[in-house]
């Protein structure tokens, strides 16, 4: 029998992969989430009363969420327990609530970890509520997706979020040394490629060191890998973006505020994120249409149609010269003056609208096609604004019952600078007229 696992490659010394073999025994070897784990942060600081609490850990893939958990475990003494939300169902649930319940009766304690907890539905996550409360388990959950959208707020009123960290520059580089002292050799790459690889593993530590395992095959005496052959060796990962989960939105936010913030090389990089992974360039000129409006408004009128007449360009030329277009959209709006007071203005009247009700126009503001309605007095006093000296009859279009407000008021920037000169123009010219 022993043969048959031997052959297999299932005995005690199998070779293990590189990622696996540098996986840390010890919650100071993780890297990238000290904000976490070091002396004084939350996680520490839990472990150091005794008191582990059930939580949720977020954040992107190959960070160290299941290692964080199985150390936890390791640290607080409890029996680690392991599942995955996509391969199981409540039957497995169910097995592993009585071993927890076992162990409790026996004194000991167990951590579930439950890897994409996201994936389970409302009522499977409403399952672990008892036993969290009762303190049969102690939950961990891992998410790659915000708990905000994905969790019941029940399970989230009862589990701690912690959110993990992309590996920065330095945590990468930090475990391409660990697999170089664990290879006894220095990976054969120029400074270049290295820093490509790190860039390659876009912040999935996990990621890093499969590049790294499929670099240590290459002969050894090799001469230093160049940029373009690593290229070659390795593929380029595509960049982690999926158009339907929050990435999704934080990309497109991130592109409104680079414009907002008149940061057009920001505004560009965000844009290009956008299309080079993939996202359906609608979406990318709907929000830009968005922006044109809300954060660049009156400034510059020429925003909005030259925003559509972007969005038209691109469905006219399509890939890749339509990108042109979009260029050309994102440095113009990023660039432009910026004004949110049409915006704003509009809000505000909204919410003058719902506190006032359905009170009535003026009467020389309504129409009086029957006779009835002009024995009623509608359309009464109304003066045409063309006949009137200066093209301007003064009225007051307010309801009789409702004090005027000032809802728009223009900035001091690009065009709304002229329309505020209007603005002032027309209210001296109506104080005039009604004498007041």
């Amino acid at each position: 029998m022993s043969d048959l696992f031997g052959a297999a490659g299932l005995e005690q010394d199998a070779p293990r992969p590189l990622a696996d073999r540098l996986r840390p025994t010890k919650l100071s070897e993780v890297v990238g989430q000290d904000h976490l784990l070091a002396k004084g942060a939350p996680l520490r600081r839990m472990l150091d009363a005794g008191r582990l609490s059930s939580l949720v850990l977020w954040g992107p893939p190959g960070v160290g969420k299941t290692t964080i958990a199985r150390l936890l475990a390791k640290d607080a003494h409890l029996e680690f327990e392991q599942i995955s939300a996509i391969f199981s169902g409540v039957a497995d649930l169910r097995k592993v609530f009585e071993r927890a319940k076992a162990r409790r009766a026996a004194g000991k304690g167990t951590l579930l970890f439950v890897d994409e907890i996201h994936r389970f539905n409302k009522a499977q996550q409403d399952s672990f509520l008892p036993h969290v409360e009762s303190g049969g388990i102690t939950l961990v959950g891992a998410t790659t997706e915000n708990p905000s959208f994905e969790l019941n707020a029940a399970l989230l009123s009862r589990a701690q979020v912690f959110t993990l960290n992309r590996l920065d520059d330095a945590a990468l580089e930090l475990l391409l040394k660990r697999a170089e002292k664990e290879e006894a050799r220095d990976l054969p790459l120029t400074e270049e490629a290295r820093e490509l690889m790190r860039n390659m593993a876009d912040g999935d530590g996990r990621f890093m060191l499969n590049l790294a395992e499929e670099i240590f095959a290459e002969p050894e005496g090799r001469a230093p890998i160049e940029p373009k052959e690593l290229a070659v060796i390795v593929q380029r990962r595509a960049p982690v973006y999926d158009k339907s989960d929050e990435s999704h939105y934080n990309l497109a936010s991130a592109l409104q505020k680079s414009i907002r913030g008149s940061d057009v090389d920001a505004a560009l990089y965000w844009a290009a994120r956008m299309v080079v992974g993939g996202e359906d360039p609608k979406f990318i000129f709907r929000r830009l249409i968005v922006v044109a409006s809300e954060d660049v408004g009156n400034a510059d009128p020429q925003a909005l149609p030259l925003a559509i007449a972007a969005k038209d360009a691109y469905e006219f030329l399509g890939q890749p010269e339509g990108e042109i277009a979009l260029g050309q959209l994102v440095t113009y709006l990023a660039t432009a003056p910026k004004s949110n007071r049409a915006y704003v203005a509009f809000h505000n009247a909204k919410a003058a609208a719902k506190e006032t009700g359905s009170l009535m126009p003026p009467m020389h503001a309504v129409n009086a096609p029957t006779k009835l309605m002009k024995q009623l007095g509608y359309h009464k006093g109304y003066e045409y604004d063309h006949d009137a000296e200066d093209g301007f009859a003064g009225l007051n279009y307010f309801p009789e019952a409702m004090p005027r407000r000032k809802f728009y008021q223009p900035s001091q920037y690009g065009f709304d600078k002229e329309i505020a000169k209007r603005l002032d123009y027309w209210d001296r010219k109506r104080r005039e007229k009604s004498g007041s």
